[in-house]
C-alpha cells in the first residue's frame, strides 16, 4: 500500500500535498490521477486528457491550481470567450508563457500555421524538456467549430511533435463528441457530483471569523435541508448560505437567543429560506436588494416597495407575444400528463367522468409535488398552437424564441444536444410566475392544469 501512495508523489513533496489538499478538500481521489498523468517535467505525458462532470464540481479548479502550484508552462482557454477558431488560435499563442516576452501580436487564421508558430514559440522558450498544456475549458463548445479544429487538438502532440499535452474540460461525455472517424480516444478523468457530507465541508470553509466553525457546519445543515433536492450546483448553494447567514444569527445579536438555541434560530430563518427557495437559478434582485429587504422586514419598515414588489410578483418580466404562449404550452406540458392532452386541447373531448374523478383524488400526489417533468419539442408546438390566439405560421422566429426561453433559463433542455435525438425540455418557473405571465394574455392556466381539475 505504501508503495502505491508513493507512485503518486513523482517526487514532490510532503508540504506540497498538504496545501493542495488544503486548497482543494473533498477531491484527493482526482488529484493524485491528475497528478499521476502529469508525472515530473521532463516526462512525457498523454497527448489528450479529458475531464468532465456535472456544473460546479470542481473541475476548472482543480486544473487550475495544480498547474498553479506546480509551476507547470500551461495556458487557460476559454471556448466560451474565444467563439471563433482565430480567436482560439491566437488567444493560445499570445498567452503561452514565452511569448509574453516578445513584444509581436501573433496572428493565425489556420491549424498549420497554427502548429507551426506553436513550434516556434516552445523552440523559442526553451520550453522542449518540459510538458507544455493547453487547457481548453467548456471544450463542447469545440463541436460547433470547424470539423477539422477537435481531432487536430487531440494528435496536437503528434503534428507538433513537441511534449505536449492538451487538456479537455466539458460538462458532457466523451461520447457525444464522437461525430466520425480520425478522432484520438483521449484519457477520460470523471469528476462526480460532490455528496451532501461534502458540500458541508467546502460551504464551510466560508464560516466568519466571529463563529466556530461546528456552528456554521450546523446552518449549513439546515440550508442544504432545503435546497439540495433542487439544486446541487455548489456556487449558488455557497451564494445562498453566506447571503441568508445574517438573518440566521439575527436572534442572536439581538440577544433573544443563543448559540445553543438553534430551534429558535431555525424559525426565525425558515420562511426566508422557503422564499429563497423559488429564485434558486432565476434571481429577480441582486445581493445587495435582498439584504436591504431583510433588513426592511426585521425593522417593520415599509420603505423601499419596489424591491419587495420585484420579490413577490415576477410579472414585470418582460417577454415578446408568442413566447408568453410557448412558456405556457411549456408549464403545461411539464405538468400534465400526457394522457390529458385530448381532454383539455382537443375540440370534442371527453368529459371527466365520476369515476375518474374518484381515481383521481386516490392519486398519491399532484404532478406539482413531483415537479416538472420532461415533454418533447413536438408536444409544446401542439399544445402551443392550440391555445394561442389566431393561426400562426411555424417559422425560425418560432423556433428561435424558445431558445431565447432556454437562455434566459425559464426552460431548461434536458437532451436533444445531437441531431438525432428529439429535442427534450422542463419549464423551470413557478405556478404563481406562470399565472401573472397568463393574465397578460388574459389566459386562464388553472383551467388547463390537471391538479386544479
Amino acid at each position: 500500500m505504501e508503495d502505491c501512495e508513493m507512485s503518486y508523489t513523482w517526487g514532490y513533496s510532503s508540504d506540497l500535498w498538504t496545501t493542495l489538499n488544503q486548497s482543494l478538500p473533498c477531491r484527493e481521489k482526482e488529484v493524485k490521477s491528475l497528478i499521476s498523468l502529469i508525472g515530473e517535467k521532463s516526462q512525457m505525458s498523454p497527448p489528450c486528457v479529458f475531464v468532465y462532470g456535472h456544473t460546479s464540481t470542481g473541475k476548472t479548479c482543480v486544473v487550475n491550481t495544480i498547474f498553479k502550484t506546480l509551476q507547470l508552462p500551461h495556458v487557460l482557454v476559454n471556448c466560451v470567450e474565444c467563439y471563433n477558431a482565430r480567436f482560439l488560435y491566437e488567444h493560445i499563442l499570445n498567452n503561452l508563457p514565452q511569448s509574453v516576452k516578445s513584444s509581436d501580436h501573433y496572428r493565425c487564421d489556420n491549424m498549420n500555421d497554427f502548429v507551426r508558430q506553436f513550434q516556434q514559440i516552445v523552440k523559442d522558450g526553451c520550453l522542449i524538456n518540459e510538458t507544455v498544456y493547453i487547457v481548453l475549458d467548456k471544450a463542447e463548445r469545440l463541436r460547433e467549430m470547424d470539423a477539422n479544429i477537435l481531432p487536430a487538438f487531440l494528435r496536437l502532440q503528434e503534428l507538433t511533435n513537441l511534449n505536449m499535452c492538451v487538456m479537455l474540460i466539458s460538462e458532457i461525455v466523451w461520447e457525444k463528441y464522437r461525430t466520425g472517424t480520425g478522432y484520438c480516444d483521449p484519457y477520460i478523468l470523471h469528476f462526480p457530483d460532490y455528496t451532501k457530507d461534502n458540500m458541508v465541508e467546502i460551504m464551510s470553509l466560508d464560516c466568519p471569523t466571529d463563529f466556530e466553525v461546528d456552528f456554521y457546519s450546523n446552518y449549513t445543515n439546515l440550508v442544504l435541508s432545503i435546497f439540495h433536492i433542487v439544486c446541487r450546483d455548489l456556487k449558488e448553494l455557497r451564494h445562498l448560505t453566506m447571503l441568508n447567514f445574517d438573518k440566521y444569527i439575527e436572534p442572536i445579536r439581538n440577544g433573544e437567543a443563543t448559540i445553543n438555541d438553534s430551534r429558535k434560530l431555525w424559525r426565525n430563518i425558515e420562511p426566508h429560506l422557503r422564499k429563497a427557495l423559488q429564485t434558486v437559478y432565476l434571481r429577480e434582485v441582486s445581493s445587495a436588494q435582498w439584504e436591504r429587504l431583510q433588513k426592511e422586514q426585521s425593522s417593520e419598515n415599509t420603505g423601499d416597495s419596489q424591491t419587495k414588489t420585484v420579490m413577490l410578483s415576477r410579472s414585470h418580466v418582460e417577454l415578446p407575444f408568442y413566447s408568453k404562449y410557448l412558456l405556457i404550452a411549456g408549464y403545461l406540458a411539464s405538468y400534465n400528463p400526457v394522457k390529458s392532452d385530448a381532454r383539455f386541447f382537443k375540440k370534442r373531448s371527453a368529459k371527466m367522468t365520476k369515476r375518474a374523478h374518484l381515481v383521481k383524488k386516490k392519486e398519491r400526489a399532484s404532478n406539482h409535488l413531483l415537479g416538472p417533468k420532461p415533454f418533447p419539442l413536438d408536444r409544446l408546438l401542439a399544445i402551443f398552437y392550440s391555445i394561442v390566439e389566431g393561426r400562426v405560421a411555424p417559422t425560425a422566429n418560432i423556433f428561435s424564441q424558445i431558445t431565447s426561453l432556454v437562455s434566459l433559463h425559464l426552460l431548461g433542455q434536458t437532451a436533444g444536444d445531437d441531431q438525432i435525438e428529439m429535442p427534450k425540455y422542463k419549464c423551470l418557473v413557478s405556478l404563481d410566475f406562470i399565472r401573472s405571465v397568463s393574465r397578460t394574455v388574459n389566459f386562464e392556466v388553472i383551467k388547463y392544469l390537471y391538479d386544479f381539475i
